[in-house]
């Protein structure tokens, strides 16, 4: 069998380009740094507003900024719950989640009691996600499975399966706050779980430690693979990222 000539540095451009075209709009633009500040949330739904990604993702103070920010745009506002501790406390959870609602946010992305479930108390992440599952009827609830820290395709393929039957409108890798954030065997877990989920349709969002076009370019083909070619679209899929955005756009303006 003859090897394949390599692509020419146009071709590769060109590549790289039709990859940052299709995953651009899967962005949830993120910032979640412990500095961040509301100066560097109105430059990130600048960005956001310019090149069209799904969403951004702040801190909870920030949600109602960012509504301001984004009114008419289409890019919708996420925010974190529970995060990054993956904490215990439902009722505060709850309450947690009313206020961000309130502010705007159109979407959650809760932390799952992971520890709970890793002590084998299943019921109790369970029931936090249903709380907050019936706390933003209408909004989109992300459950983030934290992973790296489950390090175990059976829990992991457990927490999703958990958090599906609960109510999630996605599952979602990692907090991007622990060593280990998304890995594509934790993906591929997840997503079987996904298309084993019949009931009603759910979405994956990976995030922590993508940062290059070829990053985003692995987990597309896996869910390609997995799922079917026509799966994937900001109703099924999400990269959770912020330098990924640069290199999505420099991608974008070096194509021939």
């Amino acid at each position: 069998m003859t090897a394949s000539a390599p692509l020419s540095p146009q071709d590769q451009a060109q590549a790289r380009a039709a990859l940052a075209r299709r995953a651009l709009p899967l962005l949830d633009l993120t910032d979640l740094s412990d500095t961040s500040t509301a100066a560097a949330v109105e430059d990130l739904c600048g960005k956001a507003r310019a090149s069209g990604v799904a969403a951004v993702c702040v801190w909870p103070d920030f949600v109602a900024g960012s509504v301001r920010a984004l009114r008419g745009s289409g890019v919708r506002v996420a925010t974190v719950i529970n995060f990054p501790e993956g904490g215990e406390d439902i009722e505060r959870m709850v309450a947690d989640t009313h206020a961000t609602l309130a502010d705007g946010a159109d979407e959650i992305d809760l932390v799952l009691p992971y520890r709970a479930l890793m002590r084998g108390e299943a019921e109790s992440a369970r029931a936090m996600v249903a709380a907050v599952r019936d706390a933003c009827v209408g909004r989109l609830l992300k459950v983030i499975l934290e992973t790296g820290e489950l390090d175990d395709a059976a829990l992991i393929a457990q927490a999703s399966r958990l958090s599906l039957d609960a109510g999630a409108d996605f599952i979602k890798t990692s907090t991007g706050k622990t060593p280990v954030s998304a890995t594509l065997p934790a993906a591929e877990t997840m997503l079987a779980a996904i298309r084993a989920h019949g009931d009603r349709p759910a979405g994956l969002k990976v995030s922590g430690g993508l940062r290059r076009v070829e990053d985003a370019g692995a987990y597309l083909a896996l869910a390609d693979r997995i799922m079917g070619p026509d799966w994937v679209s900001p109703s099924t899929f999400r990269i959770g990222a912020s330098a990924l955005h640069a290199e999505l756009v420099r991608a974008l303006e070096a194509a021939p």
